[in-house]
């Protein structure tokens, strides 16, 4: 109870004498501080501000504009051509103000009304210049004058040092396309996977729409696209994710890993130690707003509003809805081990506290002896399961008493943090199936040690691997890959380990211990635990993995046949599933559309008329010459759509917004309901390493992480993401349902393998061994 003591300020006791009044000086140095830490946060929010709020400009650009328009009366000129002069007559001043006065004050508030325009000018301007995209249209290397011309008008009016948000103000907002663009792109990412009959249906569909209620739909989306700063988002958030009433587990959430080849170091509450002071300082960043906002081409602004969430954060769940939450920065991180839930608290005295004493503390959660409360092990459960059950179960049990304060602790935890007993990561005699067993650990464990609604869940396992769970709503994966990249790079290369495998520093033993988080879980309840849990576990064990790291050639070889490497493995996984099911499918990429405000994704409809001719072609047999040609032709057109896509102009999020309209105005659509009723059988997403400056890949292969995956989206399809790294490494991760028959994603890895050797030697036929792995690539060893 010590903890308890130390946490009142003051006691005091009524005597015969009067009352006896004993202070705490720990304590209440402890509340000053956190005071003290508290208003300093508050006045960097104030500043950071400020100083967003008057983007592309300065605060101290005010005092220049001010001591110019000084300094112009003082030479007896007019700069305001009346306008001080007209200020000054109206100007409620009191008599003992001199005239000299007042003409400096009105030339003041001349010269803030002057600065505010400048400001809302040069802001307006920069929004006209983002609204350019024809730069992204371009031949790769070749810059027209006019994009050139337009890249220096951006980085002027861009000004100098900007924060994180500062460009949030100025970007565009996404555009509604027409409706008849909208349908003509339909219909042409259709026309390979329907036959001639059902082509004229969709075609007459399709037509009927455009003519009648199409326009109706168009004119509220553009009403909303006037009045909102995204058309689309709010709805994407809503009816895609929080609306969902089946298990997020699996089917929402996803997840990354750690370093391939390297386990910094094999002590599992050290890795915890560096990692978890690591994220803390990304908030520390994030707050204060300094992280560079990612620009493309080193000049082009995308939105950054979805770091916003980041920590913090909490899915809850909801009967016919669930909401996100999000609180202030909360100083503390829940611990699950072995079915108990422990609060973790990260600053002592307003301070962080340092990694080797973060790893103390999490030594003490793994060496106490305490027992779970009763129900309180598999508690989890409750987040992996359907919604419905679980928001009944929350209002039930969790909403008064000391199980309510436990679970707000959870949910207003910085994040959730798993001490996991098993050892994962590339080991033992078959690594191919270790990676494998580490993907599905990842993604959904065992069902009840992760807290599935949290922003972010971070795994740590008993040889010093991590890896992180995900929860989607909130953000896409490229937010969450920023501070993972982050985490990882400063947890090898900054802060690193002692020779015994420790964190670096010293240890304040009077560190208040990690409190267990107390429950009183009824019988009823753990019913419902035990319902929900085998929910999940059916829906994991259901789940079918493959990850592997193909490096027999990667981008550096695509690139001298002077193709897309995105492109190219697209194109290769047309091939590879149209040699395993002989058809081809609707095809899902996601692609960005943070260039706008607000913006996450759109899709990109990878299966095309060209890819399907140049794949017909090159199974056909047909001459080398005719499939290079079909294969570059197809893979020009996915540039085309992708940055079509990125730039507003895609297909599905607009025909999602008519829909979700059509709902709102309670008419049917037939041409809507099958549009979004059609099945993604290949869902695929790459995740791009944003911080190259972070690692050195060339001389450090070895530390790069393996990248992340998803579970599949159709019950009879496949997820696959891919992640390219440096020059020579291309990783994979594919998931498929073991339920369905036509499915096997070790199968269909194989067959991915194939189609990128098939590629690339038809792409350099001259190459005598185009599938080994270059002389000059680094070896890396692998950990056993």
């Amino acid at each position: 109870m010590a903890e308890a003591h130390q946490a009142v300020a003051f006691q005091f006791t009524v005597t015969p004498d009067g009352i006896d009044l004993q202070l705490s000086h720990q304590a209440l140095t402890e509340i000053y501080l956190s005071g003290m830490r508290s208003w300093k946060k508050r006045i960097v929010r104030i500043k950071n501000s400020v100083i967003t709020g008057v983007y592309p400009a300065s605060p101290s650009s005010w005092l220049f504009v001010v001591i110019a328009i000084l300094a112009t009366m003082y030479t007896r000129s007019d700069p305001s051509m009346g306008l001080i002069a007209k200020i000054q007559e109206h100007l409620p001043v009191s008599q003992s103000m001199s005239t000299q006065c007042q003409a400096v004050v009105s030339a003041v508030l001349f010269s803030t009304m002057l600065w505010l325009m400048l400001i809302f000018t040069m802001r307006l301007c920069l929004k006209q210049l983002l609204s350019y995209h024809r730069w992204m249209f371009e031949q790769h290397g070749k810059m027209s004058t006019t994009t050139k011309i337009w890249v220096a008008l951006v980085r002027i009016f861009s000004g100098r040092k900007p924060l994180l948000y500062s460009y949030q103000g100025s970007l565009p907002n996404l555009p509604v396309p027409t409706i008849k663009d909208t349908v003509k792109r339909y219909l042409e990412s259709v026309r390979p996977l329907m036959d001639d009959k059902e082509y004229e249906r969709m075609t007459k569909l399709a037509a009927e729409f455009e003519s009648s209620l199409g326009n109706r739909l168009q004119w509220y989306l553009k009403l909303k696209a006037l009045w909102a700063s995204n058309y689309v988002s709010d709805w994407w958030e809503e009816y895609v994710y929080l609306r969902g009433r089946s298990p997020i587990m699996v089917n929402s959430n996803y997840y990354g890993m750690d370093f391939l080849y390297v386990t910094p170091t094999p002590i599992q509450a050290a890795r915890a130690g560096n990692s978890i002071h690591s994220f803390f300082l990304y908030r520390r960043k994030l707050n204060k707003e300094e992280l560079k906002p990612w620009l493309l081409r080193s000049a082009v602004p995308c939105c950054s509003y979805q770091f916003e969430r980041m920590f913090d954060t909490c899915r809850i769940p909801g009967i016919l809805t669930d909401t996100v939450q999000h609180w202030q920065d909360s100083d503390y991180i829940v611990v699950y081990h072995r079915g108990r839930y422990f609060r973790l608290r990260v600053y002592q005295a307003g301070r962080l506290l340092s990694p080797r004493e973060i790893e103390f503390q999490i030594q003490r959660i793994l060496d106490d002896p305490s027992p779970p409360s009763k129900g309180e092990a598999k508690l989890g459960a409750l987040t992996a399961g359907d919604r419905v059950p679980w928001a009944k179960a929350r209002t039930k049990y969790f909403s008064s008493g000391i199980n309510k304060r436990s679970l707000d602790c959870i949910e207003k935890a910085a994040f959730f943090v798993t001490l996991d007993d098993e050892e994962q990561g590339m080991m033992g005699d078959d690594p191919a199936a270790s990676l494998d067993r580490y993907a599905k650990s990842l993604l959904h464990g065992k069902c009840y040690d992760r807290w599935f609604d949290k922003s972010f869940t971070v795994v740590y396992y008993k040889n010093g691997k991590n890896g992180i769970n995900a929860e989607h709503s909130w953000a896409d994966a490229p937010v969450l890959a920023h501070v993972w990249e982050y985490t990882l790079a400063t947890d090898s290369f900054q802060l690193g380990y002692n020779a015994e495998g420790h964190c670096k520093g010293d240890v304040d033993p009077s560190l208040p211990r990690p409190v267990k988080l107390s429950w009183e879980i009824p019988p009823e309840c753990e019913e419902q635990i035990a319902q929900s849990l085998a929910v999940a576990q059916a829906l994991a064990d259901d789940v079918d993995f493959h990850v592997f790291s193909f490096q027999e050639f990667g981008k550096g070889k695509v690139k001298k046949c002077r193709v897309s490497p995105d492109g190219f493995i697209q194109m290769a996984l047309q091939l590879a599933y149209f040699r395993e099911r002989g058809t081809f499918c609707l095809t899902y990429e996601a692609s960005m559309t943070r260039l706008f405000r607000e913006g996450r994704t759109e899709t990109v409809r990878s299966c095309t008329n060209e890819s399907s001719a140049f794949i017909r072609a090159l199974e056909g047999g047909e001459a080398a010459d005719v499939c290079k040609h079909l294969f570059r032709v197809a893979t020009e057109k996915h540039q085309l759509l992708y940055r079509l896509a990125m730039t507003g102009a895609g297909i599905d999020r607009h025909l999602f917004c008519l829909y979700v309209v059509s709902k709102y105005l309670g008419v049917e659509s037939p041409f809507l309901k099958e549009v979004l009723s059609e099945p993604w059988r290949l869902s695929t997403s790459q995740t791009p390493i944003q911080q190259v400056e972070l690692f050195d890949i060339d001389n450090h292969p070895e530390y790069v992480s393996c990248g992340g995956g998803f579970g599949p989206v159709a019950d009879d399809g496949y997820g696959v993401s891919y992640c390219i790294l440096g020059e020579n490494m291309i990783n994979f991760h594919i998931s498929c349902k073991h339920s369905c028959p036509d499915t096997d994603a070790h199968k269909f890895g194989d067959q991915i393998r194939q189609a990128l050797r098939d590629l690339l030697k038809l792409l350099s036929p001259s190459q005598t061994e185009a599938s080994k792995t270059e002389e000059s690539q680094p070896k890396v060893k692998k950990e056993q």
